[in-house]
Order: C-alpha cells, then sequence, then structure tokens
C-alpha cells in the first residue's frame, strides 16, 4: 500500500476493530491536540490527562462519528471543551482555598538585561499573559494564534459565529497588549533606539 490512508479509511477500520488503524489516527493528530491543551491548561499533569481523554472520547463515539467536520476539527472541539471543563474545576479549586479579596498571581518582573527579554524568558512572559485570559478569550488565541486556525476553523471549534471569534480575538489581543506592555523591546530599560 503505496498512498497514506485517509482518515476515513482508518475511522471505518478502527470502528472494525482494528487497534493499528486507532493508533495511527492518535499519531496523527496527538500534535495538534497537544498544542490546544497546552495552550489552554500549560504543561503539566492535568493537561497530559485532558489529551488522553480526547482520545478515549474518539474511541468511545467511533460508531457516532459521521464526518461532518474534518476528523481535526471534531478533535480540537473535544480538546477545548476538555480544556474549558478542567479550567472552570482549576477556577473552584481555587476558590475554595483562597480568600475572595486576593489578586491573581502578577506576570513575572520584566527583565532589566535586553539580552534576557528574548527566548524562553519572553515566551514565558507570553504564556502568562494568555493564561490570565478569560477562558473564552484564551481559546480564540490559543487556536488562531498558536494552532494556526482559520477564524471559520476556529468558529467551528468553538461552535460560534465567526464574527464572535474575530470579535473575541480583538479583545483579547488588547488585554495581551496591555499585559505585555512592560515587556515590549522598546520599554525595556537601558535599550537604546538605534535611528538611521
Amino acid at each position: 500500500m503505496d498512498a497514506t490512508p485517509s482518515d476515513t479509511d482508518l475511522l471505518a477500520a478502527a470502528r472494525g476493530g482494528d487497534e493499528r488503524a486507532f493508533r495511527l489516527l492518535v499519531e496523527r493528530y496527538e500534535g495538534a491536540v497537544a498544542s490546544t491543551v497546552l495552550g489552554m491548561l500549560g504543561r503539566g499533569d492535568e493537561a497530559e490527562d485532558v489529551g488522553q481523554e480526547v482520545f478515549i472520547q474518539l474511541f468511545r463515539s467511533l460508531g457516532r462519528f459521521r464526518g461532518e467536520a474534518a476528523l481535526g476539527t471534531y478533535l480540537r472541539r473535544i480538546a477545548m471543551n476538555l480544556s474549558l471543563n478542567a479550567l472552570k474545576r482549576r477556577r473552584r479549586m481555587t476558590w475554595r482555598f483562597l480568600s475572595r479579596d486576593r489578586s491573581p498571581e502578577p506576570l513575572p518582573e520584566p527583565a532589566t538585561d535586553p539580552a534576557d527579554a528574548d527566548g524562553w524568558q519572553a515566551r514565558e512572559h507570553v504564556r502568562a499573559a494568555i493564561a490570565r485570559l478569560a477562558p473564552q478569550h484564551r481559546s480564540v488565541v490559543v487556536l488562531r494564534m498558536m494552532d494556526g486556525c482559520s477564524t471559520r476553523e476556529a468558529a467551528q471549534i468553538l461552535q460560534v459565529p465567526e464574527g464572535t471569534v474575530m470579535s473575541r480575538l480583538s479583545r483579547a489581543m488588547k488585554e495581551l497588549e496591555q499585559h505585555l506592555g512592560a515587556y515590549r523591546r522598546d520599554d525595556i530599560p537601558g535599550r537604546e533606539a538605534h535611528d538611521g
């Protein structure tokens, strides 16, 4: 067999009990699912559990999946819904242990050395700022900016109109701009402007 099997062929084989076909589907989409889950939840056991649950739900729904959406869109929708549920559980647990007047965890301090603002530290600042977004705003940032989904794909995954995706993305970007204003290269202390 020279050609790579299609999702449709693999799904049909998996429905028939072919474990190898299901394993190939998992391998094909585990990166996309991980990207969505990690973007929403960050690294950790919770994200790993959600990632595994996505494929458990796919396995359980093999007989019901009709292919009305692309398999990648379907899996990202499951990943997003499970991630949003995990964020709700996380929020409930946080409220149990923290007083209501305590402020959210602050962003890390900006680097004073311009070289430190590059690479890992800059990514950590962005990750922390994204984590502070409301779940509905975080979801569009993850899908559009991190996963590279089109507005139409994000709307299908989130099951909202395309205009809602664009509106949420616009609000999220404004909020990120506020959170990350201190980290813009021009604002880092000691950085000289080099004109002409």
